[in-house]
């Protein structure tokens, strides 16, 4: 019987010379306790040693998957003829006896075996030191944790976010010097401010020319542009500036001095953050650049801490003092934060920053988990989905050109507004036309009506100018049937007169005594509307008399309240 053995120096096969102390499972722990004692029950028939760290670690890995590496079936094909192996693992067993037709064995009694080989391995496998064999063991269980966590050496994030740190302590550092070079030597030179805007130019230009003086005799083509150079020298000549001593410019030469070495270490700095970010996320930089990367993984703690994050925070990360207090004014809430500045959203227009903004986090979120957790070193991810972000714009900007442009053939017709008329077609409805006979004026009430209101209409005059509508259609009704009374009489008179013209006068008397009536009762009538007119006259007058004292007093009541 044999017992396979593994260790981080290869793997190691011993033969078991006494059989019969397997049954005694108790025992064997005393057997193993000295060198010697434990020579007897095992004796070392072959070692396969690992050539490299790689191979020591693609062995673990198989084992841990409890699947036989190629070293190992090599080693057991020409070891294991006819031999029955004890195994530790049960799995690993069972993938033997299927690959390599070996029986194998796993039980109590193996297990105890390999504890005692175990305690007494520097003994058993000549040449092998416990010097040698801590190193070894320590070296592959940090390849084995690394294989473990897809953890690479070379994507240390901590140096991404003390660079990006000090990178943005050097702007403010930068900022505050040169600021106060230019206003050192602006007593001297007040001109120079505006002729230069740059801040190292400036820094440049004060260091080689120093006082004003000299700005005639320099050369400043090294560092300024022909213009503004001669603009310079000109504004030397008539300067406003005072006089400074040689010390002071010294020590804002010294100044001058520091601008420029914190500018050339920031660039170095730069440079260093950039192949950092290429090496550790190479899809986030694709997409979103390098700072605004290194700021999202230093915002986020760690690239690990920012994968674990949706896109939806990906996207407002950075604004969380303005996101808290909309949510507390239940306003809008913010649609960006530090994504706001990479490019792609630089690009959009101001009313598509928010849907570019979303895309762009969704994209960076599966960038980061891709650099996190993935085994791929390339950018083609990222790449890609840059382009498809680009092409998302571009088809924003389309669909907002398309409806502006108006129709694809030329310019769109434009044509007078007309509220009465539809696309090709007339007019709705006809322009309308003022109507005289369906006004209705109360001078104009026949007799019959002026009768019909005397019965009708009740003694209190107020109900009266209440209900002008009743009024109107009461008159009219009466004045129809006067007419149709008229037209009867006149059919009567004529019919009446055709027959005998001549010899029949007294015909005549009843019409004549008719018309001296009604021309009685018209004058009655016309009396009558007169002092109804005259009444309703008088009222209104004292209805407006009464009103105006009413507001007089309300006007004092005030007046006095006031006082």
């Amino acid at each position: 019987m044999l017992v396979l053995f593994e260790t981080p120096a290869g793997f190691a096969l011993f033969k078991v010379l006494d059989e019969g102390k397997l049954n005694k499972v108790e025992d064997l722990s005393k057997e193993f306790l000295a060198p010697d004692s434990a020579r007897k029950v095992v004796s070392l028939k072959a070692f396969s040693k690992f050539e490299n760290t790689a191979e020591a670690l693609e062995a673990a890995t198989k084992l841990l998957e409890s699947a036989p590496s190629k070293g190992l079936r090599k080693f057991l094909r020409a070891h294991c003829d006819g031999e029955t192996l004890g195994v530790a693992d049960s799995k690993l067993g069972n993938a033997i006896k299927e690959k390599l037709k070996i029986d194998c064995v796993h039980n109590n009694a193996v297990m105890e075996l390999l504890r005692g080989v175990r305690t007494q391995l520097t003994e058993l496998i000549s040449g092998l030191g416990a010097q040698d064999l801590a190193p070894m063991s320590l070296g592959l269980s940090h390849s084995l944790s690394r294989y473990k966590l897809k953890f690479s050496a070379d994507k240390v994030d901590t140096m991404i976010v003390q660079a990006i740190g000090l990178l943005d302590d050097l702007d403010k550092e930068l900022n505050t010097y040169a600021m106060r070079v230019r206003e050192w030597y602006g007593w001297h030179f007040p001109e120079l401010t505006k002729i230069i805007q740059d801040n190292i130019m400036y820094a440049k230009a004060v260091k080689l020319m120093g006082d004003r003086a000299n700005a005639a005799k320099l050369d400043f083509s090294e560092v300024l542009p022909e213009e503004v150079e001669t603009e310079l020298k000109e504004a030397a000549v008539i300067s406003m500036g005072t006089e400074i001593s040689d010390l002071d410019l010294t020590n804002i030469k010294d100044l001058c001095d520091q601008v420029l070495n914190l500018s050339e270490y920031r660039a170095q700095l730069y440079d260093y953050l950039k192949s950092r970010m290429n090496t550790v996320a190479p899809n986030l930089t694709a997409l979103v650049g390098e700072l605004v990367g290194a700021r999202l993984i230093a915002h986020g703690g760690s690239l690990i801490n920012l994968a674990k994050q949706p896109g939806s925070t990906v996207q407002i990360l950075g604004a969380e003092k303005a996101l808290f207090r909309a949510l507390k004014t239940k306003h809008s809430t913010p649609k960006y934060g530090l994504i706001y500045h990479a490019s792609l959203v630089g690009q959009a227009a101001p009313k598509h920053k928010g849907k570019i903004s979303r895309s762009l986090a969704a994209k960076a979120a599966l960038a980061i988990r891709c650099d996190a957790l993935g085994d791929d070193q390339d950018n083609s991810m990222g790449l890609e989905n840059r382009a498809k972000l680009e092409a998302r714009l571009r088809a924003l900007e389309g669909k907002e050109l398309g409806r502006s442009a108006g129709s694809a053939k030329g310019k769109p017709k434009i044509e007078v507004y007309d509220k009465d008329r539809k696309k090709g077609a007339g007019l709705i409805t006809p322009a309308k036309t003022y109507n005289p006979a369906a006004d209705s004026v109360l001078s104009q009430i026949t007799n019959t009506a002026a009768l019909n209101e005397q019965d009708t209409v009740p003694k209190k005059k107020k109900k009266v100018e209440a209900e002008p509508p009743q009024i109107e259609k009461a008159a009219e009704v009466p004045a129809i049937e006067a007419k149709k009374e008229k037209k009867k009489k006149k059919k009567a008179d004529k019919e009446a007169g055709l027959p005998t013209n001549e010899n029949e006068p007294e015909s005549e008397e009843p019409t004549e005594k008719e018309k001296k009536k009604h021309q009685t009762k018209d004058v009655e009538n016309a009396e009558v509307g007169e002092k109804k007119k005259k009444k309703r006259k008088h009222e209104e007058q004292e209805d407006k008399e009464s009103e105006v004292q009413t507001k007089k007093e309300k006007k004092k009541k005030k007046k006095k309240t006031e006082d």
